[in-house]
């Protein structure tokens, strides 16, 4: 998408590094944008500062499948797997799942 609403999506997140909608918008945006490897990595910061948010570790396994980090999007999903057994997130655990068969 654009260069300017990825500006402003960075510009929230240096603002606070903990605001998880605004990380997660700017690493779906990266995505979008084609910046895999920075896409990449604002999803692991997403994690760092916000465990729990589920469609980071779904979202960002997709994106180090795209780089052929599979072995990386495979521990993620499974630490996705953790995360939403934990929380009964059933739905987001069953993509996980589906994602992590789909590699082995």
């Amino acid at each position: 998408m654009s260069s300017a609403r990825i500006d402003v999506l960075r510009s929230m997140t240096e603002q606070n590094p903990r605001d998880a909608f605004a990380r997660y918008g700017l690493a779906m945006e990266l995505v979008n944008s084609g910046q895999l490897e920075a896409a990449a990595e604002e999803f692991f910061t997403l994690i760092r500062y916000n465990p729990n948010y589920a469609a980071g570790y779904f979202h960002g396994g997709q994106t180090l499948e795209k780089l052929g980090r599979i072995e990386d999007a495979k521990k993620l999903y499974q630490e996705g797997i953790v995360v939403t057994t934990a929380s009964g997130d059933d739905h987001t655990r069953s993509e996980l799942e589906a994602a992590l068969r789909l590699l082995a």
